[in-house]
């Protein structure tokens, strides 16, 4: 089969046949210029003003960003989205009770009337991409340090983005590629009513489980249908009775006569992003030391998790859809261990590295200006590499802790109260949402063991230079035992209790802020969290 893989904001470009393959990434609205001739070649029977076009319904109009974390695609005039059924997880599992468990027994709406709303789901739509390289890098020199550079581009940026011309329901962002070497604007379109429609059993959107997934060939029903709802003007608006579906300006047409051998085919999605460019060092870390221990924190944390849910039904209802977000990124990290192994990834990049090096040194120019490139990244990344490991050791491990999650939110209310009452107020109403949405998926059982077991694996694997002082201190009045400084962290019970939260909510600013102060629980996250950013 003859393949194109591209995605919305990055594409990928690969043709798989007989004994070459082309790769690459673009944006949409370069296809026209640098590849259409060469898709065509590869059977390609659309052109490339079908796949993006700003004068007319094209590819890039039926396919949308669902929730900022999946691909989903318009296939009806009505507004009808189809995505993986692991993208509609977490909207299923929160329709999901004991009595109506749509988890294990699948969900279909018998009309438009029972099609379920969920609450902080959207779409996205790309209006258009332009390139303002030349606006964002006005005035930008080699000559410049970095922070010197980035604050000049963090100003033209703010600048340009007054400047565009867009619909008051359309937003607008600049976004950098190419490690900041070109800028794009991205004008969207969001829209924030969001239906279920149907979603299969998990015994068949979810078949293998985590033993096929990241695998091929796959063997899962893996889809779920949504629907998007708009105004009658056919715009965004927020959850009504009474908007209606969806009128889009593009729809794609299935074909049921199936594929054949070298067939053209196209894969068009979000988000856009790749690591193809990375150098031969850095693969080599993630292969032997970052991937290696987010995989061992997942695994704990999963084994934890699959313990409890194994044991109480509501439990596993609660903690499905954060099962499989871990569990997700878990497995795709074994893969790449397993992949740039097999494959023999760093001796490739460093054949490609050698050959590189070899034609700048043929040249007198290019020797001057590129001839320690090579060597400056690998002493960078060697530099970088405990960094890194310590990022990953905090990101992943307070990520699985849900009572940090609540601290921390609690905590940004403390920041927004030194900057005014408009302010606290508007952080006050998204950190009561955020955190009640919070307690309907916790239970504090399996939060305690997950804190005890990765602590101790925090503790014991970071470099101690990047280990808050205040935590090595706490560890060693309760004489070492992680069970015992769990339990002193999760005493006070009125940081992740409900009333206790939203009687604090209501409180005036001023004596919520006192409260929020004398959590310990708060005050050692602060502590975790300043030696981390410093």
């Amino acid at each position: 089969m003859k393949k194109i893989t591209f995605f919305l904001l990055i594409f990928i470009f690969t043709a798989s046949f007989s004994s070459r393959a082309d790769e690459g990434m673009w944006l949409p609205q370069l296809l026209q210029k640098l590849n259409e001739s060469r898709m065509k070649s590869l059977g390609m029977k659309i052109s490339a003003a079908d796949i993006y076009s700003i004068n007319k319904g094209s590819l890039k109009d039926a396919i949308v960003s669902l929730g900022g974390f999946c691909t989903a695609e318009v296939i009806s005039s009505k507004g009808l989205i189809l995505t993986n059924h692991h993208c509609g997880f977490d909207a299923i599992q929160n329709h999901t009770s004991l009595e109506k468990n749509y988890l294990r027994d699948g969900f279909w709406a018998k009309d438009n009337a029972g099609e379920l709303p969920n609450k902080g789901l959207f779409v996205t739509f790309i209006v258009r991409i332009d390139d303002v390289s030349n606006t964002v890098m006005k005035g930008v020199n080699n000559n410049m340090d970095e922070k010197e550079r980035q604050s000049l581009i963090d100003k033209n940026i703010a600048g340009a983005i007054k400047d565009v011309q867009k619909e008051a329901t359309q937003d607008a962002f600049i976004r950098g590629f190419f490690e900041g070497n070109q800028y794009y604007l991205f004008v969207t379109e969001t829209y924030r009513d969001i239906r279920l429609v149907g979603a299969p059993p998990s015994a068949i959107g979810n078949f293998g489980k985590d033993t096929d997934n990241w695998m091929w060939p796959r063997h899962t029903g893996d889809f779920s249908m949504f629907r998007i709802y708009a105004s009658k003007e056919n715009k965004p608006a927020e959850y009504a009775a009474d908007n209606i579906p969806y009128s889009p300006k593009k729809s794609l047409k299935i074909s049921l006569k199936g594929i054949k051998e070298n067939d053209f085919t196209m894969v068009f999605g979000f988000p856009g992003r790749t690591m193809e460019y990375l150098p031969a060092i850095a693969v080599e870390q993630i292969r032997t030391v970052n991937d290696p221990a987010k995989i061992a924190i997942r695994d704990k944390a999963l084994l934890i998790i699959d313990g409890y849910m194994r044991k109480d039904e509501a439990l596993k209802i609660k903690y499905a859809a954060k099962y499989a977000s871990i569990q997700n990124a878990y497995k795709k990290w074994q893969g790449e261990v397993l992949g740039l192994t097999k494959t023999n990834a760093f001796l490739k990049k460093k054949n490609y590295e050698n050959i590189f090096q070899q034609r700048v040194n043929a040249n007198a120019g290019l020797k001057q200006q590129y001839g320690n490139v090579l060597q400056n990244l690998a002493e960078a990344y060697k530099n970088m590499e405990p960094f890194g490991l310590g990022r990953d050791y905090y990101n992943e491990l307070f990520s699985k802790i849900e009572l940090y999650a609540i601290g921390m939110q609690l905590n940004s209310l403390v920041t927004a109260h030194s900057k005014g009452e408009a302010v606290y107020a508007s952080r006050l109403k998204q950190v009561q949402t955020s955190i009640n949405d919070l307690l309907d998926e916790y239970d504090v059982q399996v939060d305690k063991k997950i804190f005890e077991t990765l602590i101790e694996i925090y503790a014991k694997r970071q470099d101690k230079n990047f280990v808050a002082p205040q935590l090595l201190h706490e560890l060693e009045t309760t004489d070492g035992s992680y069970a015992a400084f769990t339990n002193r962290v999760y005493s006070q019970q009125n940081l992740y209790n409900r009333d206790s939260l939203n009687a604090l909510f209501a409180k005036p600013a001023e004596e919520a802020i006192a409260q929020i102060g004398k959590f310990d629980a708060i005050n050692l996250f602060k502590s975790l969290q300043v030696t981390y950013q410093q």
